[in-house]
């Protein structure tokens, strides 16, 4: 199969794929899951690891050269270490990152690092005991930070810790959240809430990122950290003094669209060329009828072209939304 490049019609090479390997999560989030919790998806519906796998192989063939597994949360998949090590043996692939919620980390910190896996992401959006149980639906956050320390023990680097910024929620905490980067070397990274799927938490107009740096700016002066070739559209700063950095993902407030090099593939084996769109292709039902390498690679194609250039979702109440589930589409 001849090498193609995953160029869309705005000229953004899409080189980082987004790998959600299942649907379930040992909490329940009020910004990812709706009052009327969906069904979860039967195991044949979700893709099985080496139909994700040939995906992948897939991909880099086209220029896809960075991956982030996620859920749900990916750690609750059994046999999910065995598919990260083979995820890291696949050639010309640079990055192979975890996103995850943190509750199983410390007890398998080993089983990830052996599986090649050096960088991650950690959601956690407070630092409360009884907000954490409101906000997850489970007492945990001893057992989150926990996971946190023993990630930055055994050595992950950088340790990115993402807070959805929730207003009237947490918001009295972001201070509190960016001063963690003076003492431990995390990336906290303040993350605008978006209007996808049914959230028991989406109400009115989200904390947006400039009122975030005004709040914490209360710490100190910001200095903008030059981006290296791995980073997202997270924008970088750092207090001076502090071990870690600060990171903004203005999703609402800022469109980063135009620097956006992603796609997502779906648990149920749906190719999202946009977080912020319902469109999405079909691969499952491809893959299961016995498709070529080059049918997938005509998939990726098809997804690429229809990447919109830009999102229509605003700030304003009422305003359109994703109708698609965080916790489907993969975060």
């Amino acid at each position: 199969m001849p090498e193609r490049k995953l160029i869309d019609n705005c000229n953004r090479h899409l080189n980082y794929l987004r790998v959600s390997i299942t649907d379930r999560c040992n909490l329940s989030c009020t910004y990812c899951v709706p009052e009327d919790r969906i069904p979860r998806m039967r195991h044949s519906e979700i893709l099985r690891y080496e139909e994700i796998l040939r995906v992948v192989r897939v991909g880099v063939s086209l220029g896809i050269s960075k991956i982030r597994v996620t859920g749900g949360e990916p750690l609750v998949r059994k046999g999910v270490y065995e598919f990260l090590a083979e995820l890291n043996r696949i050639d010309r692939l640079k990055d192979v990152s975890l996103t995850t919620n943190g509750l199983l980390l410390a007890e398998n910190i080993d089983r990830i690092y052996a599986a090649g896996i050096r960088r991650m992401n950690i959601s956690i959006d407070t630092l409360k005991r009884e907000r954490f149980k409101e906000i997850t639906g489970f007492d945990g956050l001893e057992k989150v930070w926990q996971g946190i320390r023993a990630a930055q023990e055994k050595g992950f680097s950088p340790i990115k810790l993402n807070v959805v910024a929730l207003k009237g929620i947490n918001e009295d905490e972001l201070v509190d959240m960016a001063g963690l980067s003076f003492s431990y070397p995390f990336h906290i990274r303040f993350i605008e809430q978006m209007p996808i799927g049914n959230a028991r938490s989406a109400t009115g107009k989200p904390l947006l990122a400039p009122q975030i740096k005004q709040r914490i700016g209360s710490l100190g002066r910001l200095h903008a950290v030059e981006k290296s070739s791995l980073d997202g559209p997270a924008q970088r700063y750092r207090f001076e003094g502090a071990k870690g950095e600060i990171g903004f993902i203005p999703a609402m407030s800022q469109h980063f669209c135009e620097r956006c090099n992603r796609l997502r593939l779906t648990a149920s084996g749906q190719l999202r060329p946009c977080l912020l769109s319902d469109r999405q292709e079909d691969l499952k039902g491809p893959l299961r009828a016995g498709c070529s390498d080059a049918d997938i690679a005509q998939i990726y194609l098809n997804a690429v072209h229809h990447k919109p250039c830009d999102h229509s979702l605003t700030v304003a109440d009422g305003a359109e939304r994703v109708n698609g589930q965080m916790s489907a589409i993969g975060g």
